[in-house]
């Protein structure tokens, strides 16, 4: 009867330590534990040691961290139909390890083509130059739609960040001439807005030496001082037409004098 005893304890004993460090479960700071009693759901473990019973529950380990996922480049036809490549990062974690698990079968998958959808819908209600020039905006607008449609699998999306917008040869080139026209024209505005000010300039000069012509006169004399210090061949000698004026209008009745006859 002793040796039966010895017998049965010298087995049992190896099979409690079995079972004992099949129980055992370590979770890491950023981890918890989904843990199934005969499949239904029982509670949230972790993190530290976390004992399962073998055969009665089972555990799904979920990582807290932030995940970062690459969106695969979507083909995308803008508003005024232009089809672009573009592809985004998408940053989101689990706020509730229950959900996650319980309500969708891959939140990683699910995630994935929630955002590779959300994101061609939101930017094809945009036109090419929205896309290229409010991008923070857009990042923003999908952030919102992905986060409300996944709070009811426990995910949390933090942010999107649209990396690249991929154009063919032909939609560069054009862009490159649609800017170079945008240049050429602010140049021309620019211009019309210097002359126009050059021009009210030179009305105010000339209404103010109209009111003192002395003050043309100063103006013709500094004018000469300044060609004759140029070092050119070929001088300009304004003659005033008030002098001209002066000298081709004659007195009525007064005739030139005749020449002396030999």
């Amino acid at each position: 009867m002793l040796d039966f005893n010895i017998g049965l304890g010298g087995i049992l004993l190896p099979v409690v330590l079995v079972l004992l460090g099949a129980s055992i479960r370590i979770l890491r700071e950023y981890e918890r534990g989904v843990v199934f009693q005969l499949g239904r759901f029982w509670k949230v473990k972790g993190p530290g040691l976390v004992i399962v019973v073998p055969g009665l529950q089972q555990m799904v380990r979920v990582d807290l961290r932030v995940v970062t996922m690459d969106v695969e480049p979507q083909d995308v036809i803008s508003r005024d139909n232009v089809s672009v490549k573009v592809n985004a990062v998408v940053f989101f974690r689990v706020i509730d390890p229950q959900k996650a698990i319980i309500q969708v079968e891959n939140f990683l998958m699910a995630t994935s083509q929630l955002a590779q959808t959300t994101l061609r819908v939101v930017l094809g209600k945009h036109e090419l130059d929205e896309m290229l020039a409010e991008r923070e905006r857009l990042n923003l607008d999908v952030q919102q739609i992905l986060d409300a449609q996944t709070d009811a699998w426990g995910i949390k999306v933090t942010n999107v960040e649209i990396k690249h917008i991929d154009l063919n040869e032909s939609m560069v080139r054009a862009i490159a001439r649609q800017a170079e026209a945008e240049r050429e024209r602010r140049a021309k505005v620019i211009h019309a807005e210097g002359e126009k000010q050059a021009a009210v300039s030179l009305l105010e000069a000339a209404q103010m030496l109209a009111r003192q012509p002395e003050a043309m006169q100063l103006r013709y004399l500094q004018t000469m001082t300044q060609v004759a210090g140029d070092r050119a061949s070929t001088i300009v000698f304004p003659l005033p037409m008030d002098l001209l004026g002066r000298l081709l209008d004659k007195p009525p009745g007064v005739q030139a004098p005749s020449k002396p006859e030999d």
